[in-house]
């Protein structure tokens, strides 16, 4: 009986594997498609040969390497930006005490059942109060204001072991050495976990980018993905997710770097032994 529960199980899984990564594949393999071969009944499910043809289409009605540098520029420093300062802002709510801890961390906390689409209209009017539109910052900057990465950070912060910290301020290390030297390298699949979200967020932002950037030389992928093809009745359906297939590999690579990192920093502030 266990060898037919687990001959089900695999069988559920393998499914699940598939109904799951199939999307993917057929995405991928579209972009080397004809037009005429996707939308054919079935589709063309093997791999084509107008992959170049369609990447000429693509660069033609687009200029695909600029928007690439946009969004891997966007998201690399933000997300670097978001690791140091939301890292900091954990590390501080978890193990130092002073006088309102616990209100700004109820704060941050209550911040999150705010949607993001009405703060739109002032952080847009604040942009342009500061001549910040148009700009990389105006994408960056306001998103910085992240309250689940400081939750993140902060519970896997509460399971870092306070004795390393005090064992480093008795050798004579500096408040801002125990944090680089001691406490970060320590804390790498929080970090990771970080990482992959903050990253995947902001590659795949749309809304924000939409607002605030004005010049087609300033748009982000998603962006310049929108405005790809807006003619609703003559699609080029290969063209289109081909971009889109070169927009998902960035994140697949991320994940694939990060997801050990990622599953042991989510596990980490949850589960305590």
């Amino acid at each position: 009986m266990k060898s037919i529960g687990k001959i089900l199980s695999y069988m559920i899984l393998i499914l699940a594997a598939f109904v799951s990564l199939f999307p993917f594949y057929f995405m991928f393999v579209s972009g080397t498609n004809t037009n005429t071969e996707i939308l054919s009944v079935p589709p063309k499910l093997s791999i084509g040969t107008a992959l170049l043809d369609n990447f000429a289409i693509l660069q033609d009605k687009m200029n695909i390497a600029m928007s690439i540098f946009n969004s891997v520029f966007i998201s690399v420093v933000y997300t670097l930006l978001a690791v140091l300062l939301f890292s900091a802002a954990g590390y501080a709510l978890a193990k130092y005490e002073f006088k309102g801890k616990n209100l700004i961390f109820a704060f941050i906390m209550g911040s999150m059942m705010i949607p993001a689409v009405v703060m739109y209209v002032p952080l847009f009017e604040m942009m342009i109060k500061l001549q910040m539109t148009d700009t990389y910052s105006s994408v960056i900057l306001p998103m910085l204001a992240n309250a689940f990465g400081i939750f993140l950070m902060r519970q896997n912060m509460l399971e870092f072991p306070t004795a390393l910290i005090e064992a480093g301020r008795i050798d004579g290390l500096s408040e801002t050495s125990i944090f680089f030297r001691i406490v970060l390298p320590n804390v790498k699949p929080a970090i990771g976990a970080l990482v992959i979200y903050m990253f995947t967020s902001m590659w795949n932002n749309f809304m924000w980018p939409l607002i605030v950037l004005g010049s087609e030389e300033k748009y982000t992928l998603p962006i310049a993905l929108a405005m790809l093809d807006g003619n609703p009745t003559n699609k080029n359906y290969a063209v289109i997710l081909l971009a889109a297939s070169i927009a998902t590999i960035p994140i697949l690579l991320i994940f694939m770097v990060f997801q050990k990192q990622f599953v042991q920093g989510v596990m980490g502030g949850a589960v305590k032994e």
